[in-house]
């Protein structure tokens, strides 16, 4: 276990891309019900709008930013109101993603490739880049950033996606070396096969109910904003529950 789970985020201010569905939907409610006020952010409304009812309704609090991660100045701009509004940001999960084609790496069509890279890769480096100052400036700032299994195993046909959260997990682990000195703390996660849309897209014949949810997920991965973690640069993988050192190449 990395936290007994016992800590509260009163007070605290989390961000979280992706929260209209899926894990970051189930993250952004976790953190709410912990008592954080959450910045959900996603390009559906509809989503977004569900999930602050649920969020009101348990006793939270949350602002809602409809926002295409494609769009690169709005990312940059994030920050700048986050930093008028509220002068800080204590948490960052980085979770949106799209999984593109599944496809030999040579058939995957441009128009594909680069917009995964633009949402998986470029879209992570403005959130970072727009949010650091802000969790330098929290007494406990965390950053999570969602990976996969397949940045390590490379396996046939998940080439572009794979390089992506590979490229995702160098970004973190840069960030944590950079930030060694600072109160930050910094780690990828590997989730594990969930019962989401984006494994049912990728995975269409298996059966979900063999799955963990994504709250049962979601409430592993909450474990990494507990102000008393003190490791930074790992890779956490919730299905092991286990924090993951990285080894050069054998």
């Amino acid at each position: 276990m990395i936290s007994d789970g016992s800590f509260r985020l009163d007070g605290k201010l989390a961000l979280v891309t992706g929260a209209s569905r899926g894990i970051g939907y189930s993250l952004s409610k976790e953190l709410a019900a912990r008592g954080a006020h959450v910045i959900a952010v996603a390009r559906t409304v509809g989503g977004l709008e569900e999930l602050d009812d649920e969020i009101k309704a348990a006793g939270g609090t949350a602002t809602l930013v409809p926002l295409d991660l494609t769009d690169m100045p709005a990312i940059d701009r994030l920050g700048g109101s986050i930093h008028e509004r509220w002068g800080k940001l204590d948490i960052m999960v980085a979770n949106a993603g799209i999984l593109g084609t599944i496809s030999p790496i040579g058939h995957v069509e441009a128009k594909v490739f680069d917009r995964l890279m633009a949402i998986n890769v470029t879209s992570v480096w403005r959130l970072i880049r727009t949010t650091d100052p802000l969790l330098k400036l929290s007494d406990a700032g965390r950053a999570i950033l969602l990976s996969s299994g397949v940045a390590h195993t490379a396996r046939a046909y998940w080439g572009p996606y794979a390089a992506s959260k590979a490229a995702v997990e160098v970004m973190a682990r840069t960030w944590a070396e950079e930030s060694q000195q600072t109160r930050l703390r910094i780690n990828s996660v590997n989730p594990g096969a969930t019962r989401t849309a984006m494994r049912a897209q990728a995975m269409p014949g298996e059966d979900p109910e063999t799955l963990p949810t994504p709250t049962e997920v979601a409430a592993k991965i909450a474990l990494l904003c507990d102000p008393a973690l003190d490791v930074t640069g790992k890779l956490y993988d919730v299905r092991a529950d286990k924090l993951l050192s990285y080894n050069d190449p054998s």
